[in-house]
């Protein structure tokens, strides 16, 4: 059975059939204690499957994806579920003693040779090898970079204080190095702005956690752009790409990347525009029927299409975006919006109940667990003051 045929089977009862599972009714006000065991279920099975070799994890991946798409969705397998477990010490401060440890068995397993293959068959080298020479490393660099400071923010040690110094030094001389301060996912690709994300959070978190000042001035000059500059012109969006040469923004905004651009700038921007984005996403995307999500296009619906990104694309519906668009709803405070999101995913995934385990997750996340991760961590992407609240 391929991925295409996988994917149709799990998602056939999506436009009729709301499965009720035992986690499906979610309120629409600050949510932690009622979805306290959930969490904790979904985070305990993740680790179970995600601590592991690290081959052994890559062999989880799907087989259709190859070794760069494959590698990728191993990688944010590990970021996500370490960012949800530092989340849920924020969340819970009494399980940081269960959850630490495996905060940091995911670091020591982001930090392979084999989980940054995807990264180094596209370099040519290994990104622990270039960190002082002229390729980006981005993708690679951020996602471990983010994570650690997200480890830092749960309470941890500083035993990845020298790693976390290394890729943000990094990344930082690299932006200096470029003429408009982005750095490439990839050799001879445009722009992509839901991966530079990821370092600006990166050097954002850095910046929290030690107040150093010597990455303000990149990131401010960077952000400043992001306002004013690479903002599609049709919807007002920040756009998903820039061109190679130009650096203007190039093709159609999409639901999935621009969910993930909304989640990322809430985390490092103003509120003010931060929000702005954030609703005109929602005028935008918000797809109520057949079912409540993010679509994909603004422009077509197809019935049933798959995309590398956005994934099994079902009546118009992305589960990246709808996915990916947790974290703002999240973090902003947007309850309802998160509810009917995570009523959808009820729907689409279908949560298994394992009582002898105490585990949970989305039976869609036995052929994904790279969504079963990104949903968890988004869905947790507490701000620390929402919680004072």
């Amino acid at each position: 059975m391929n991925l295409l045929s996988t994917f149709a089977k799990l998602s056939a009862n999506l436009p009729c059939i709301f499965i009720k599972s035992r986690f499906a009714d979610v309120n629409t006000g600050v949510p932690w204690n009622k979805e306290r065991e959930e969490l904790i279920g979904r985070a305990r099975w993740l680790c179970q499957e995600v601590i592991v070799p690290p081959k052994e994890l890559m062999s989880k991946m799907p087989k259709e994806l190859g070794s760069f798409y494959g590698g990728q969705w191993a990688i944010y397998s590990c970021c996500y579920t370490a960012v949800a477990l530092a989340n849920l010490c924020r969340i819970y401060p009494d399980i940081k003693d269960e959850m630490l440890p495996k905060i940091e068995a995911i670091i020591g397993l982001i930090d392979t040779p084999v989980i940054r293959y995807y990264d180094t068959m596209m370099w040519k080298e290994d990104a622990m090898k270039g960190l002082d020479g002229p390729n980006d490393h981005m993708t690679y660099l951020s996602l471990l970079a983010w994570t650690i400071t997200h480890y830092k923010f749960a309470g941890g040690d500083s035993r990845f204080d020298n790693l976390l110094e290394a890729c943000c030094q990094s990344l930082h001389r690299n932006m200096l190095l470029s003429p408009d301060l982005n750095l490439r996912s990839f050799p001879d690709t445009p722009i992509f702005l839901p991966d530079m994300l990821y370092t600006i959070v990166a050097l954002h978190n850095y910046e929290q956690l030690y107040g150093s000042g010597k990455y303000q001035d990149a990131l401010s000059r960077w952000l400043e752009k992001v306002q004013t500059v690479w903002l599609d012109k049709k919807t007002g969006l920040l756009a998903s790409m820039l061109t190679k040469k130009l650096r203007k923004p190039t093709s159609k905004v999409r639901g999935s990347y621009t969910a993930l651009n909304c989640s990322l700038l809430a985390f490092c921007v103003e509120d003010a525009f931060a929000h702005d984005q954030y609703k005109l996403f929602k005028k935008l995307f918000i797809k109520k029927t057949p079912v409540f999500g993010i679509r994909e296009f603004l422009d077509k619906s197809p019935m049933f299409s798959f995309d590398v990104d956005a994934g099994p694309i079902v009546f118009g519906l992305s589960p990246s975006g709808t996915t990916f668009a947790l974290g703002a709803a999240t973090w902003l405070g947007d309850w309802e919006m998160r509810s009917r999101l995570l009523q959808t995913a009820s729907t689409a995934g279908d949560t298994i109940v394992d009582k002898a385990q105490n585990t949970c997750h989305y039976r869609l996340g036995e052929v994904a667990l790279c969504g079963e991760a990104v949903a968890l961590g988004m869905r947790t992407m507490v701000n620390p003051q929402t919680l004072k609240q």
